[in-house]
Order: structure tokens, then C-alpha cells, then sequence
């Protein structure tokens, strides 16, 4: 895991190919249909690229609306069951459809069906490490060209060191703590995206929410007394804080922190930013990378596999 995040960065530097490409047509709207780590870089990509309408499916078969929409089968494995009947579905109503993947079930349909695909290197990572190759591959079939460049420039630009730096004195201070990470709406992906590196990496329970929505509800649940604190000091809050958001939520972010720590409740602000939204992204995220992995070595859990989800899978055969 170690390495993996170290050799991040270099996930922009590849140039993908899209196979059976002369068939794709030009499309403003795109329908995500993955799971996992292999569902989130569109969540991310739909941060940065303002001009395109980008959804993501979690679940089988398509969303009810898919008009004028290309949909996109991602799959780390080429294995996951959600994703190969959403394609299939896909085939079978006869609409525009790519497959990115590294292989399995995914790429073998895509070659015997002659549709699009985009096979994705291969290097023994688990999916929710190989963002990088699943941005650049969805841009590439975005014809997003400046924002393509922009994810190719992230190969140099990305601070592994720096992030780590910042990873390790955040592991040391959510010790024996549930991470909870708050953002702005626009930004949720990338809390939640925190909290799956807590839960994949960590192996430890971490919740994500979002501006200004936890104001009408989520924040009554840390109004602490005396005769329920004991519920709430396991806690240890997140605020993902970014100077160009709307003044109006980094208010809200602002009177929320001066609550919780009057409260006794720890917060900790962590920076978004960078140039483009690209860098501010990604730098962020690893941070999130190194905070989770330095957070497995204390917990002496291996960092990689995920030997519960592996499990279950088996178990729903």
C-alpha cells in the first residue's frame, strides 16, 4: 500500500486507448455505473467539470432516465455483479455503452459485443488506488482536452511528500477516534472518499456529510450533556476547507467548528487547495491516502486487502 501511494501521481501520466472508439459518438451527459472505488472518480470528475452532466449509479440494472446518455461500465476487476448486469441491461436496450476495466467478465463482454472499452493497467493495486487511471481514462472519453492536460500535468505536480507529512500527524491525532468529515455540498466526494480510506484502508467506522444539509439534522446528534457524552467523545470531526467556496457555507463551517469545540469536541481543518480544481482534488485525497495507512499501522491491520467485503462476496454466491 505503501508503494501504491507513493506511485499515485504517476496514474496521470498514462494515455489511455479507446478501443472500438470510431463507434462513440459526442455526449454532454454521462451515466457512471460502478461500485466502490471504481464508482468514484466520476463523483470526482463532477467537482471539477461544469460543462458535462455526470452521474453515478450504485446498483443493477440503469437509472430510469439514460436519454442521450453514454453509459459508462467501470469495473477495477471486470467482476463486479452491479456493473456487468448494468452493462448487459445496457446491450440489451441497445444503448451507447463503454467499459473500463482491467479485464474479467467486463472486458470478455465488451470484446465478444464489439462495443467501446478502455483497459486500464493492471498493477496489482486495489481499485479504490487506482483513481488516477480511471480519471484519465473518463476524460479521455469526454474529449475534455484541457482538463485532460491538466490531469497529466498532475504526474509532476502532485506533493506525495507533502502529504504524507500531513497524513501521518493527522493518523497520530484520530488514534482511538471515528473520523467524521464534513464538506460543502459540491465537495461531498471527496468527503466520502476520505471516509472509504478509512473504512478500506483503516478498517475502522468513519461517516462523511455535507453543507449546509448536517445543520438541519445531523448536528443535533452531538448536542452533548453530561448524561450522553460518553456517545460523542469517540469523535473526532473533519472540515474539508476551501477559501474559494461560498461565503455562505464557510460561515455555516465556521459557527459549526466554534460549536463543536465549545462543546469539547475535536475539529480539524484540512485545506483544499491548489491552482485548478484538478490539484486541489487529488493533493487532498492524499492526504486522506497517508492519514488512513498510517492510521492501519496502528491498528496493525493490513492496509490493502479487505478481507470482510472478499468474504462476503463469497458468501452471496
Amino acid at each position: 500500500m505503501e508503494e501504491a501511494i507513493k506511485n499515485f501521481p504517476k496514474q496521470f501520466a498514462w494515455e489511455p486507448v479507446i478501443e472500438n472508439g470510431a463507434i462513440l459518438g459526442q455526449y454532454e451527459k454521462f451515466t457512471i455505473c460502478g461500485m466502490g472505488g471504481s464508482a468514484l472518480p466520476g463523483e470526482l470528475l463532477s467537482i471539477a467539470l461544469t460543462d458535462v452532466e455526470i452521474r453515478t449509479h450504485r446498483d443493477y440494472g440503469l437509472p430510469r432516465e439514460v436519454k442521450n446518455t453514454l453509459i459508462i461500465a467501470s469495473s477495477y476487476s471486470g467482476n463486479t455483479e452491479e456493473t456487468i448486469d448494468a452493462f448487459e441491461t445496457a446491450l440489451s436496450r441497445d444503448l451507447p455503452v463503454i467499459a473500463i476495466t482491467t479485464g474479467g467478465k467486463l472486458l470478455e463482454l465488451a470484446r465478444e459485443r464489439g462495443v467501446p472499452y478502455i483497459v486500464i493497467p493492471d498493477t496489482g493495486i486495489q481499485p479504490r488506488m487506482a483513481t488516477g487511471f480511471f480519471v484519465t481514462a473518463l476524460l479521455s472519453l469526454m474529449f475534455e482536452g484541457k482538463y485532460l492536460k491538466s490531469a497529466s500535468a498532475l504526474a509532476k505536480r502532485l506533493d506525495a511528500d507533502k502529504a504524507r507529512e500531513a497524513g501521518e500527524v493527522l493518523g497520530k491525532k484520530l488514534e482511538k477516534k471515528v473520523p467524521i468529515i464534513y464538506s460543502s455540498y459540491k465537495n461531498y466526494a471527496m468527503a466520502y472518499n476520505w471516509k472509504i480510506k478509512f473504512n478500506e484502508t483503516a478498517k475502522i467506522p468513519a461517516f462523511a456529510n455535507c453543507f449546509p444539509e448536517l445543520n438541519h439534522n445531523e448536528m443535533t446528534g452531538f448536542d452533548v450533556r453530561s448524561n450522553n457524552r460518553e456517545l460523542s467523545e469517540k469523535f473526532h470531526f473533519i472540515f474539508l476547507k476551501e477559501k474559494e467556496e461560498s461565503p455562505k457555507i464557510n460561515k455555516r463551517m465556521a459557527v459549526m467548528e466554534k460549536i463543536l469545540t465549545d462543546k469539547k469536541l475535536p475539529v480539524e481543518g484540512i485545506a483544499v487547495e491548489g491552482q485548478d480544481e484538478l490539484l486541489k482534488i487529488f493533493q487532498n485525497l492524499l492526504v486522506a491516502d497517508w492519514t488512513a495507512y498510517f492510521l492501519a499501522k496502528h491498528y496493525h491491520v493490513n492496509p490493502e486487502l479487505v478481507p470482510m467485503v472478499e468474504e462476503f462476496k463469497k458468501q452471496i454466491k
